[in-house]
């Protein structure tokens, strides 16, 4: 992850370089050369996440490809709100690391205590996946946890609740896949990762955003420093509106989308809301590269 940013933008090389010096362990080499399972680990897949974003974030400004001053608002799925938030300024670079690995410690270990998943529904609307949940929950915790697109539903409970769940949308002839991840992420069952947050939260001070940055809670821009420390840590155990965010970004017309490295999981998302949405993904050192009309992103 990153490895291509690190060996040919120097930008992208210092990024990583400085978050190596303030969790004060080598991340960078983690993300390059693996282990695979390690790296998936929710500890280090957190701060790995917003790293790489970041990098290739200054890189594209420094290649002239973004135009931070241009730019109308952010959003970030999940972790990926973090990212979102230092780019609009409310928090260092430093503080939001440390936020997000701090996250990705609690979360672990909330989902170590309690053994727990997540399952994607395909072909189901919402009010279907709430069933399902009613339906299989049979006193476990069994709750929609990621709108992420028309007809693209997780949910997040209890490891046998996640089961019959599966085999409940199978039944009623949706797609089901179990998701390989440490736990049942954005539901009451990561409550403890929630209040542990709330306390590191409290030590950062926020500014205010300089742009527009959406709440994955509410899908509504966040506001005043308090209410999103009290969203962030909602975050971990409520559902995230990704669908709802991108539809409203979607309504503005004229509007460009760029997905920041790494990987173009959000650009296939936002294809089944508007097939002919204009995005740009910046998942490879490769795609810095300008275009002959040296168009730039803004």
């Amino acid at each position: 992850m990153g490895k291509d940013f690190d060996a040919s933008i120097e930008v992208a090389k210092q990024t990583f370089a400085q978050a190596d010096s303030v969790l004060g362990f080598d991340l960078s080499s983690i993300c390059f050369n693996g282990p695979e399972e390690r790296l998936n680990q929710t500890d280090i897949s957190q701060p790995a996440i917003y790293v790489t974003s970041i990098a290739a974030f200054r890189a594209a400004r420094q290649a002239g490809l973004i135009d931070q001053t241009a730019v109308s608002a952010y959003a970030g799925l999940s972790l990926g709100e973090y990212t979102a938030l230092h780019l609009a300024g409310v928090f260092s670079f430093e503080e939001g690391l440390k936020l997000v690995a701090a996250r990705g410690r609690y979360m672990q270990q909330a989902a170590v205590s309690s053994p727990s998943g997540m399952v994607a529904i395909m072909g189901a609307d919402h009010a279907a996946v709430e069933q399902l949940c009613q339906d299989h929950a049979d006193g476990q915790v069994l709750v929609t946890a990621n709108f992420n697109a028309p007809g693209q539903v997780v949910v997040s409970g209890a490891i046998e609740a996640c089961e019959r769940a599966l085999k409940g949308a199978e039944a009623k002839g949706f797609k089901a896949v179990s998701l390989k991840v440490a736990g049942a992420f954005h539901s009451p069952l990561m409550q403890s990762a929630a209040d542990r947050m709330a306390a590191e939260l409290a030590k950062v001070n926020f500014q205010p955003a300089r742009t527009m940055v959406y709440s994955n809670v509410t899908a509504e821009p966040h506001g005043d420093a308090d209410s999103i420390r009290r969203l962030l840590v909602d975050q971990i155990v409520k559902p995230v509106r990704w669908e709802q965010i991108m539809v409203k970004l979607v309504a503005q017309d004229g509007s460009r989308f760029v997905e920041l490295a790494p990987g173009r999981t959000l650009a296939g998302l936002a294809k089944r809301i508007n097939r002919r949405l204009p995005i740009e993904s910046l998942a490879t050192a490769e795609a810095l590269v300008p275009s002959p009309s040296g168009r730039g992103i803004g």
